[in-house]
């Protein structure tokens, strides 16, 4: 992965207004990737939606980092039922086409 697509833990945390703490906690809670280079923590780029969703669920809605945990399974669960509707709805097209 390219440095250019990575921001420093500090950076994001300062910008943000929270603690690096939280962001460690949903790290070992295995909802956010950290990356280590040269002993400094980065976030990639991709994840930075996700993780902005979660202090929005922490800080707005006083949500802790077991709920999140849940919420962001529950969503993932959605996602991936969608997915399964998507792909069951172009293989019912082939047929309703004959």
């Amino acid at each position: 992965m390219a440095n250019t697509h990575l921001i420093a833990t500090v950076d994001f945390c300062r910008y943000h207004d929270v603690e690096y703490t939280f962001i460690n906690s949903l790290h070992e809670a295995g909802l956010v990737q950290i990356t280590v280079v040269n002993e400094t923590p980065y976030i990639a780029e991709t994840e930075l939606q996700k993780l902005e969703r979660m202090i929005h669920l922490h800080h707005d809605l006083e949500i802790n980092i077991a709920g999140i945990e849940a919420i962001t399974h529950l969503l993932d669960r959605v996602e991936q039922m969608q997915e399964n509707l998507r792909g069951l709805k172009n293989r019912l097209r082939l047929y309703e086409e004959d």
